[in-house]
């Protein structure tokens, strides 16, 4: 995967990172695939990774406006029933959620040297708190989480709202956003941290489309591959897993 990173006179004074969760994090992406591929299996249409790709890091509701209006079933299904029947699967899927790889150990590293992190995720809290069930004590390491229910978040990504919150909630900030890194996977999410004024780091799914790559500052093919010193981070011990 190309690697947009030439010089590091842009990243030298990275202080703050933010992280979002689902698809970069935690590998929950796949569940919301896998009930929109049973929802529209009943109707006789195939999800694909365009509409995958408007839907990803949007709120609930936005994203649903956007699975039946984009799939032509609004006038079969509404967006509120869509999330009925949806919610309903994903209850059971969601405490099974998987750490994406290098996760732990890029949280746990970062947390280690006193970088100070957090995340910013579209999750409402009842489904944070199903997906991290298994993981609490990794995202205690968070300074602080920001939840797309948060009543600071007005719009869902792209729009900025919950980055700049995250921003605010470090202790003395609100943390100037050149001094942010903020990782993610979903390209409203890169659009939403550019926004703020942030830098970004995408580590997307292989299967959405490379045009989304060039809004990112750095695009990887996992959090494994990235390297804190290009970013003037504190490099890591050696390479531990």
């Amino acid at each position: 995967m190309e690697n947009h990173t030439g010089d590091n006179s842009n990243k030298a004074s990275i202080s703050h990172v933010i992280f979002d969760m689902d698809g970069l994090l935690l590998d929950t992406e796949k569940f919301y695939t896998e009930v929109q591929e049973i929802i529209l299996a009943r109707y006789g249409k195939t999800f694909d990774w365009s509409l995958k790709a408007k839907m990803m890091g949007k709120k609930a509701i936005e994203a649903a406006r956007v699975f039946v209006e984009e799939t032509g079933l609004s006038d079969s299904l509404t967006a509120e029933d869509f999330l009925v029947e949806r919610e309903e699967m994903l209850r059971n899927m969601f405490p099974t959620s998987e750490l994406m790889p290098g996760a732990s150990r890029l949280v746990r590293h970062l947390h280690a040297n006193g970088v100070p992190i957090c995340v910013a995720t579209g999750s409402h809290r009842r489904h944070f708190e199903l997906k991290t069930q298994r993981h609490g004590e990794l995202f205690s390491l968070m300074h602080h989480v920001v939840l797309g229910d948060d009543p600071e978040v007005k719009q869902g990504k792209p729009s900025p709202d919950i980055f700049l919150a995250a921003a605010k909630r470090f202790e003395g900030g609100p943390v100037d956003p050149h001094k942010i890194l903020v990782f993610e996977d979903a390209p409203t999410g890169v659009l939403a941290a550019k926004n703020a004024g942030m830098s970004v780091v995408m580590v997307p799914d292989p299967r959405l489309d490379s045009s989304f790559h060039e809004t990112a500052d750095e695009v990887l093919s996992s959090l494994l591959d990235f390297n804190p010193n290009d970013w003037c981070l504190p490099p890591f011990e050696n390479a531990e897993s």
